[in-house]
């Protein structure tokens, strides 16, 4: 019994070395292996967010801050051997997928939330979908990496014939090659996407139109015909009336390391015969500028706004890169948006918080905030809404309880 004691504990032993040296190995391989994987995905003139070689939000650089009384380091080593203190997540959360129909009414749009920023909206006959991750793992070696929680809210087969993918940047739990190449074997789909982005895509077979913040396309060009040609259409089934503006959001973009901001990131407003549709991508706050380039545009039917992966520490509020509940309440009213669904969050962990918080957090912000929930409301993975048509959000009375806000973890 000793003898089996010993030989167990020799071998705990052993693997906590051995995860000791993967750890540093990791940690090495950020400054050893990257120059090999460097990539040059695109190149153009000097710009107000491109100086030559790399991209850059002309609001500020993102970085990632230690927690308090800490350092990078460490805490990059707690997170790889999970000793972060993070609240649990559940394995595995039960989901009822969807069968969206074929099409919307031509005035009609619903949408679908699949999961993560991973949205079916469909509009005036017109079938779109944001960021589509149908893989098991957002990550470049599965399956290591963060693994999904919850299966997407419509099972691959169950997808009607998609129109249009908007594709916001290159981070794994958003540019999903798999998934992707699955999308154009099958439907040939238009692809949309920000600068660089397109290299990758081609790479992998997978054509696709990139633009710069503040260029745009319609369908109709997209499909090769003049960009101001008139579509008619008699049912408005696949019609491509549309068209798709790439914008500026506050990200940054990397597959490998130092490929960091090699393609640029973007947020997108597509107008359609059903109304208008905002998907941020994946930001942070930065200068909160931008929100009014979109609204802009028009009046916004519905916006995909994130609220999930913004804490990495015990009472952070937001990181540089992504939003947290609260300012995705204030993206909501610069945009002048008429309904949001929240995105970005209980689908792959990525961060600190827990799997309910971003939710949570949201409906308290929105009382502060004096917003009607039903305007910007939490679904369900695979749930489905209809889009009401658009309307100016009230001001309902205010009241925020910050203690209760406080207390979530």
């Amino acid at each position: 019994m000793k003898d089996a004691r010993r030989i167990a504990g020799r071998i705990a032993k052993g693997l906590g070395v051995a995860l000791l040296f993967l750890t540093v190995a990791l940690c090495l391989a950020v400054t050893i292996v990257p120059p090999f994987l460097d990539r040059i995905y695109y190149e153009g003139p000097v710009s107000r967010h491109y100086d030559g070689a790399r991209f850059f939000n002309p609001d500020g650089e993102i970085v990632f801050p230690a927690p308090p009384g800490s350092n990078r380091q460490g805490f990059m080593a707690r997170w790889l051997l999970g000793r972060d203190d993070r609240p649990d997540w559940p394995d595995m959360v039960a989901v009822k997928p969807a069968r969206p129909p074929a099409v919307a009414a031509p005035r009609g749009m619903t949408a679908t939330w699949v999961g993560h920023a991973t949205v079916l909206v469909q509009a005036a006959g017109l079938n779109i979908l944001t960021d589509p991750i149908w893989s098991d793992h957002a990550s470049p070696f599965p399956p290591f990496g963060p693994k999904r929680v919850a299966q997407p809210g419509v099972r691959f087969d169950d997808l009607p014939k998609i129109d249009l993918i908007l594709v916001s940047h290159d981070h794994y739990d958003h540019m999903d090659i798999p998934t992707l190449k699955k999308l154009w074997d099958r439907d040939r789909p238009k692809i949309v996407t920000s600068l660089g982005n397109d290299s990758i895509l081609g790479a992998n077979g997978i054509p696709s139109t990139a633009l710069d913040w503040g260029q745009s396309i319609s369908g109709a060009a997209l499909n090769g015909l003049g960009d101001g040609t008139v579509i008619q259409c008699e049912n408005y089934e696949h019609c491509p009336d549309y068209r798709v503006h790439v914008l500026r959001n506050h990200h940054w973009s990397s597959r490998w390391g130092t490929d960091r901001n090699r393609a640029l990131w973007s947020s997108f407003f597509i107008e359609t015969r059903a109304g208008n549709i905002f998907f941020a991508g994946d930001t942070g706050a930065g200068d909160m500028a931008w929100p009014g380039e979109a609204a802009r545009l028009g009046p916004i039917r519905l916006a995909l706004i994130p609220i999930g992966a913004f804490r990495f520490y015990p009472g952070q509020m937001q990181s540089d890169a992504h939003i947290g509940p609260e300012q995705a309440v204030r993206l909501f009213e610069k945009l002048q948006a008429s309904t949001a669904i929240p995105i970005h969050w209980g689908t792959f962990r990525l961060s600190y918080e827990k799997r309910d918080t971003p939710p949570r957090m949201l409906s308290l912000y929105l009382r502060c905030a004096g917003i009607e929930r039903k305007r910007f409301a939490p679904l369900k993975i695979g749930q489905s809404i209809p889009v009401p048509t658009y309307s100016p959000v009230p001001q309902a009375p205010k009241r925020c309880d910050q203690q209760a806000i406080a207390t979530l973890k």
